[in-house]
């Protein structure tokens, strides 16, 4: 079934009316009918819904049940990601998009080969954005996880310091204690933040900020890992342990 998002003046009491892009890509690439059901998500929720006409800019469609499914988890992920090369980001971002990430912050980071202008930041930003909502739509997320605008290694910090818990994935950690212990916490938590870093790796003062910082250090394991794959697993792994935290509980 396929997922589209609408905002809240698409919805008309018991209907949404969708324009745009979306339009287009209901009627002329997907070739949807009349009778045809979809996934409308808006504000945070996905109702069922069911195309009842066409007009001539615009779709119809009725709502069936709302609050048809929930995806989200209820723990929200930051992923705070150290800027790495070529569209590697755009990789991290579609797939921790369907594992269930709240939010992506690119990190310039000491050992980030990658620099960015404003300008080049911007248009980045544009384009993982629109990355991020396709990502959502393929795996029928609730929400569009939103991709912020490129931030310092401190300024990441400083933001991080308002969430519940932060991990650090350090490739120099050793044993998986700690990793154990953090997972544990994630039952007791509403928000985690983690820190991936780019391809060089954390700087030693990196590091440290983050402990003063209270955050975890944690290994994912004794291979080491590139940052896309350790920004995967890391995510997975919460994602993972959220959802079986939250099964256990029902």
């Amino acid at each position: 079934m396929f997922n589209f998002f609408a905002e809240q003046k698409n919805k008309q009491d018991s209907r949404y009316i969708i324009d745009g892009t979306d339009y287009n890509h209901i009627k002329n690439v997907l070739r949807m009918e009349i009778g045809d059901t979809c996934l409308i998500s808006c504000d945070g929720k996905s109702d069922l819904c069911r195309i009842d006409n066409f007009l001539e800019d615009a779709v119809s469609l009725e709502i069936l049940e709302q609050d048809y499914t929930d995806t989200e988890l209820p723990v929200s992920i930051y992923l705070f990601q150290g800027l790495p090369k070529g569209d590697k980001m755009e990789y991290i971002i579609q797939k921790c998009v369907e594992l269930g990430v709240f939010s992506v912050v690119p990190v310039q980071m000491k050992h980030c080969i990658v620099k960015l202008d404003d300008k080049k930041a911007k248009a980045k930003q544009l384009r993982w954005q629109s990355i991020a909502e396709s990502a959502a739509k393929q795996s029928k997320r609730n929400i569009i996880p939103e991709i912020k605008s490129v931030c310092t290694f401190d300024k990441a910090l400083e933001f991080a310091r308002t969430l519940d818990l932060i991990l650090v994935p350090y490739e120099n950690k050793e044993g998986m204690t700690a990793t154990i212990e953090a997972l544990e916490q994630l039952k007791n938590v509403k928000s985690v933040g983690i820190f991936i870093g780019p391809e060089g790796g954390f700087e030693k003062l990196e590091i440290e900020k983050a402990l003063k910082s209270n955050a975890k250090i944690i290994s994912l394991g004794k291979r080491i890992l590139r940052t896309e794959t350790a920004a995967i697993t890391a995510v997975g792994m919460c994602m993972l342990n959220i959802e079986m935290f939250e099964g256990s509980n029902k």
